[in-house]
This record gives C-alpha cells, structure tokens and sequence, in this order.
C-alpha cells in the first residue's frame, strides 16, 4: 500500500476517565492450582475447597474497599487480593460463594450508588 504525503495521521491515547463504573466482574471456575499461585494467593489455603476465583475492576477504584467489605460480609468466600488504587478485587472460594459475593459488589454498585455495570461473566 503507498503512502502520500499529505496523508492524515490520525493518533488515538487511550486513558482511564474515572466514572462511576464496574467494568469487569468474571468467576473462573474450577481453575488449575498453577493460577492461584501465579496471581499469588494463599498457597497454603486448600484449594480443593477453593474452586473458584472471582475478579471484579472498578472505578473510582476506591470502591474496592467497599466491594471488598459487602463480598466477605455476603458470603464465605475468602479475600485474596484488593488494590484501592487500580480498583481490583480477588475473591476465592466454591463457585457459588464468590458467584454470590461478586452478585452483591455489583447490585449494590447499581442499585445504592447509581453505577453502570456489566454482567458477571464466567468460565
């Protein structure tokens, strides 16, 4: 393909505009011990009771704080890792109890404070 001179470049910057938002809220289900340890949860938790990880991103991401209160408070799922600065929560626990804990992170982000928020997502 050639290329003119007078071309028109056109330059595209990608940036987090804080809003209030939840943008990813995912269970992995039943997944192998190397991803745990890779993502450096617990290794001495006993993951044949831990078969699922849960991860929600958010904005502003000080709501990880609160997510991560409603989501130890909601089920017995466990906490593995909350970032108030990038607005990332980790829960670990069976399916059904990080699938319960990310439900209530995201209803109340919608419902209480007026967030937009996408579906939990699983695989």
């Amino acid at each position: 393909m050639e290329k003119f001179d007078n071309e028109i470049k056109q330059r595209i910057i990608q940036e987090l505009v804080p809003g209030k938002q939840i943008t990813l809220a995912h269970i992995i289900a039943n997944p192998d011990d190397i991803l745990y340890r890779k993502l450096g949860l617990d290794p001495t938790l006993d993951y044949s009771v831990r078969s699922a990880i849960g991860i929600v991103t958010m904005s502003p991401a000080e709501y990880a704080i609160i997510a991560a209160d409603i989501a130890l408070k909601t089920s017995g799922a466990s906490l593995g890792f909350v970032d108030r600065f990038s607005g990332t929560l980790i829960m670990t626990g069976s399916v059904s109890e990080v699938q319960e804990s990310l439900m209530a992170v995201v209803n109340y982000a919608k419902e209480k404070l007026g967030f937009t928020v996408c579906e939990v997502t699983r695989t």
